[in-house]
């Protein structure tokens, strides 16, 4: 229910496609990860907020998802209190998983506490507005859809309590159909499943990469590029594609005529309003829309891996903070000098490395910390802004340092297109 208004806004941070919303669990703040592609909420990262947090009722169960592992033990809670602006939902399930394994924080740079889905987007009507970014949360009661000539109404089909739509690929000259999990919870584009007697074949350029993490571990598989992906009237060309392992989505093929994924590269191309009730979505191009897809083309993935000191020139002579915008990372003066001070600063560890993509070749490794990138100090950048460089154009000079074990090296590569 909404407190005392019809509808309401909730500004969210839009990072590597996903939305990061503020979140109330109990009355202790933290922040989810808006994900269609779950049911109930799921709290992870759960150092220094557990107390507060109070899980109660709870029992022993086991999760299982995406991932080439097993699945992973967390408890039931019932009786919460989760609350999204003015958004309330009373007598809430939650699922607390304790494994610190389970937590997306250092692959965004951001603090992440958990997952959200299908319970909010039961309730309301959601308006995701990725060019303003932001919610808008409806009262169903008070709510009345405002005509658009330019907007087009998808149908959505529930399959545990996830949405699904239907579209088309041109693969290998031919067109298929193919029913997709809407998930606001992947950063990708769009992932198919691998199924030769239906003409789900992989195109001949791909290569092998890692494609992110679920529930029960990682996941890799072969990129390409679809000629088109549409539905309706909508038609998206040369669109990313990844075809997971078989062994990482076993789990997701228990729905049968499940032909993928289409997630937050492509979603954000919109305007959307999800209308759960009436089994609807509302999308609306925005000014993403017309935007090339590109890949990492470094072979690099990065991890936020805690802090590291960092001596710098002090301008002010004196004590002062150093300016960061990673909420995730202390940011604090140590020692303070005349001309020098020390401080906390986010290291940047290489924790996935693509075989013979620029960074390996040129002999980067697992593990390597990056101290200077393009004659700039790594903490001078957010992990976003030096990822966005690793989809920049082909030909592009990367130079680094790097710390290895202690010692420092330098490294550089140009980006090149797999194509």
């Amino acid at each position: 229910m909404l407190q005392n208004v019809k509808s309401d806004k909730v500004d969210f941070e839009l990072i590597n496609n996903l939305i990061i919303v503020p979140v109330e669990v109990n009355g202790v703040k933290l922040s989810f990860l808006l994900d269609t592609g779950v049911s109930k909420p799921i709290i992870f990262n759960l150092l220094n907020v557990e107390k507060d947090l109070k899980i109660n009722q709870a029992e022993r169960i086991f999760l299982r998802g995406l991932g080439e592992g097993e699945s992973i033990e967390a408890l039931k809670s019932r009786n919460n209190i989760i609350k999204i602006g003015e958004a309330l939902s009373i007598s809430q399930e939650i699922y607390a998983v304790f494994d610190s394994a389970l937590n997306f924080a250092p692959r965004l740079g951001v603090p992440i506490h958990g997952i959200i889905g299908y319970d909010f987007f039961k309730d309301f009507i959601i308006e995701v507005n990725y060019t303003k970014r932001q919610l808008k949360i409806h009262d169903p009661k008070f709510y009345k859809a405002k005509k658009c000539k330019k907007c087009i109404i998808e149908e959505i089909e529930f399959f545990n309590n996830k949405p699904y739509i239907t579209g088309y690929v041109k693969l290998n000259e031919q067109r298929k159909e193919v029913k997709l999990l809407v998930d606001t919870g992947g950063s990708d584009a769009l992932w198919l499943f691998e199924d030769e007697e239906n003409g789900m074949v992989i195109p001949e350029k791909n290569f092998e990469d890692f494609l992110g993490h679920g529930l029960s571990g990682s996941v890799y598989g072969k990129r390409a590029k679809v000629d088109v992906f549409g539905f309706q009237n909508i038609e998206l060309k040369r669109v990313n594609v990844a075809f997971p392992d078989s062994t990482s989505i076993s789990f997701a093929r228990k729905f049968k005529s499940r032909s993928g994924t289409i997630s937050g590269e492509i979603l954000k191309r919109f305007n959307i309003i999800y209308d759960y009730a009436n089994s609807t979505m509302t999308l609306k191009k925005n000014r993403f829309f017309g935007n090339p897809f590109y890949y990492n083309k470094s072979g690099i993935t990065l991890e936020h891996d805690g802090v590291r000191v960092v001596k710098e020139v002090d301008k002010n002579s004196g004590i002062s903070r150093f300016d960061s915008n990673q909420e995730s990372v202390a940011t604090a003066s140590l020692i303070a000098g005349s001309s020098y001070k020390y401080v906390l600063a986010p290291s940047y560890k290489i924790v996935e490395l693509r075989i013979d993509s620029p960074a390996h070749k040129t002999g980067l490794q697992l593990g390597d910390v990056i101290l200077n990138i393009n004659n700039k100090d790594a903490h001078e950048f957010t992990m976003q802004e030096i990822i966005k460089m690793f989809y920049d154009e082909n030909g592009k000079r990367i130079k680094m340092l790097i710390d290895r074990k202690g010692v420092q090296m330098k490294y550089e590569f140009k980006l090149e297109s797999m194509f």
